[in-house]
């Protein structure tokens, strides 16, 4: 028996990383997880840069982040990787969750990975709202306003949890330290709930694109998927050197390179772009409650997928009405963030009301109405036979 086999911890990788068995018909839509794992350790390595010379005082947040892109060595390639590199890291959890919606990830026997998951997502939000705020530019600060007050809703409570979280009366000193400390420690929180995301997924294993077990045909998982893993890694890197070295501020906002001002309003608040859909949901619920609950319940809602989905068929590989649908959901949700960045008025209030009650209805009455349809042809498809 090999050491790697024999020694305790060794073993360990060895069952993860060399010898874990993976069905072999996955594809490269199942190379997210990997992507996403560099995203996590490039906005820790940045970030543990970036906190050596950032400056959480309100007076002193601002010019310390122009220290960083300007005085310090290499310190502009830090503050752009970091800065995009939370975009990437969005554009790699939504294609990653959209997979797994696509091929049913989330059925059982899989319903806690799929849980661990909605859970690491709403952790990556906040966490990449906290690092937001602290850049302290005029988006920055108006977004922690918007967003903070929004707990302002809540009944009984929420005037007071509000003053309790900026330390005061508005966005001051004290809640860009407290921020400071949340966004420190927050992706730690997410590393750890992404090694019990990989456990929860060792036990049961990857599902795969045809929806069928994939226990019949199996490879290990080096020196295959490890090479497929590093195939889309290259890609990964060369699209983001792309981004950090010659367009850094596309995926950002304008007004964040001017130094925050309470006493002038932007002429729109917008978060940064991969919160632009549910803003969109937030913003088209006249009441303020609502439109809070609309927001989280958005996300929550993704918890109800496995009990939602009636389908005795994992996947929507071989379900045309099934794949229809979720392309029109990806298309609606496209539809939302658009709507996030424009103005509230005709006719995107009318758009955004729409949109918002497809999203919703694709969770509680498509999916459970279309997979109870196709169950009932796959029966009568069988009985023909």
């Amino acid at each position: 028996m090999t050491i790697r086999k024999s020694n305790t911890y060794l073993s360990l990788v060895n069952s993860y990383l060399i010898d874990s068995p993976q069905p072999s018909s996955i594809n490269y839509w199942y190379n997210l997880g990997s992507l996403l794992g560099l995203c996590l350790v490039i906005q820790i390595a940045s970030g543990i840069f970036l906190t050596m010379h950032y400056s959480t005082h309100i007076s002193l947040a601002f010019d310390s982040i122009e220290h960083i892109m300007r005085d310090v060595n290499a310190g502009w390639l830090i503050r752009y990787i970091h800065a995009n590199g939370a975009s990437f890291f969005f554009i790699c959890m939504y294609i990653h969750i959209g997979k797994a919606i696509y091929y049913g990830s989330y059925k059982s026997p899989r319903i806690l990975v799929w849980t661990i998951g909605v859970i690491i997502f709403i952790v990556t939000m906040a966490t990449a709202f906290l690092g937001y705020c602290l850049v302290y530019g005029q988006m920055s600060l108006w977004g922690a306003t918007v967003i903070t007050n929004l707990l302002s809703a809540i009944p009984f409570i929420g005037n007071d949890i509000v003053p309790f979280i900026w330390g005061g009366f508005s966005v001051g000193n004290p809640t860009i330290n407290r921020f400071f400390a949340l966004h420190y420690l927050m992706p730690f929180v997410l590393a750890a709930l992404v090694l019990m995301h990989l456990m929860a997924l060792h036990i049961h294993g990857s599902t795969n694109p045809i929806g069928i077990t994939g226990n019949i045909d199996r490879l290990p998982m080096h020196n295959y998927f490890i090479f497929k893993d590093l195939v889309t890694v290259f890609v990964f890197i060369i699209i983001f050197s792309l981004f950090v070295f010659f367009s850094p501020n596309t995926l950002g906002h304008s007004d964040n390179y001017i130094p925050a001002n309470p006493l002038v309003t932007p002429a729109s608040i917008v978060p940064e772009w991969y919160l632009l859909p549910f803003y969109a949901i937030l913003r088209s619920i006249p009441s303020k409650l609502g439109g809070v609950i609309a927001m989280f319940g958005a996300i929550l809602i993704l918890l109800s997928l496995p009990y939602t989905d009636k389908s005795i068929i994992r996947g929507n590989a071989f379900k045309l009405l099934s794949k229809l649908s979720f392309y029109l959901f990806i298309f609606n949700f496209i539809l939302l963030g658009n709507l996030g960045q424009l103005h509230v008025e005709v006719p995107f209030i009318a758009l955004g009301q729409f949109a918002t009650i497809f999203y919703f209805a694709y969770f509680i009455i498509i999916v459970p109405f279309i997979s109870s349809i196709e169950n009932i042809l796959f029966y009568i498809g069988n009985y023909n036979k």
